[in-house]
């Protein structure tokens, strides 16, 4: 069986070594060309990569779509921190390349992002979103409270408070989502264990992104198939 050419961008990033160490173990994907963040890019070896994984920086992220777009190549990116300017770049590329975007990789938190549609029946609750990450992740609140946050509204149909943001030790990730009322209270949770977690997604949906047509995409496609 032929391997799958991943290219990596910000392979020396702790995300970019916990995918490196993945791909290390896969079946059917092969870390071909690992980039570091300030190397010069080869452009026989990137014409070469079948999909690109991206875990670099905001700054960084127009130039790896330009580069994957001159090559037809798949972008997987998982790079959270994005300005108005950089997200406006997800869909001039996503009509060139498959491109797929998601503020975590996790598959249970796909998941749980598809079970808040479940909380319109009871809108009429309170509603909080909490999330904890390690002392030192720079956006607060996270790439993925705020996507927790734009589902739950669509969710509701109505503005519910920020995400509280909470930042201490080693923590890769909690997150969690109140749902309160006078006599009851509901509370979805996800808790990432390792960074693994979201190396394995990442390698998944580079798996399953390679297949697909220009575009752009989500975590949630790679689970339950692109709506219309």
């Amino acid at each position: 069986m032929k391997k799958l050419k991943i290219g990596l961008v910000g392979a020396g990033g702790r995300m970019g070594k916990e995918i490196a160490s993945v791909l290390e173990q896969g079946a059917d994907c092969e870390l071909f060309y690992p980039l570091l963040r300030d190397e010069k890019v080869d452009p026989k070896k990137a014409s070469k990569v079948d999909v690109w994984i991206d875990f670099s920086t905001p700054e960084a992220f127009a130039g790896v779509l330009k580069m994957a777009a001159k090559y037809n190549t798949p972008v997987v990116c998982g790079t959270t921190g994005f300005t108005a300017k950089e997200k406006a770049l997800l869909k001039k590329y996503g009509s060139k390349i498959p491109l797929l975007w998601a503020s975590n990789m996790s598959m249970g938190v796909a998941v749980l992002n598809e079970a808040l549609k479940s909380l319109s029946a009871i809108s009429n609750f309170d509603f909080q979103i909490e999330e904890i990450h390690h002392n030192r992740k720079k956006d607060k609140p996270s790439g993925t409270a705020i996507t927790l946050q734009e589902n739950l509204v669509k969710a509701v149909g109505k503005t519910i408070p920020e995400p509280l943001a909470i930042r201490g030790g080693g923590v890769f990730g909690v997150h969690k989502i109140f749902a309160m009322s006078d006599e009851e209270v509901l509370t979805f949770e996800h808790s990432a264990l390792n960074r693994t977690v979201f190396a394995k997604g990442a390698v998944r949906a580079a798996s399953w992104l390679a297949k697909q047509k220009p575009g752009l995409y989500q975590i949630r496609d790679v689970l339950f198939g692109k709506k219309a």
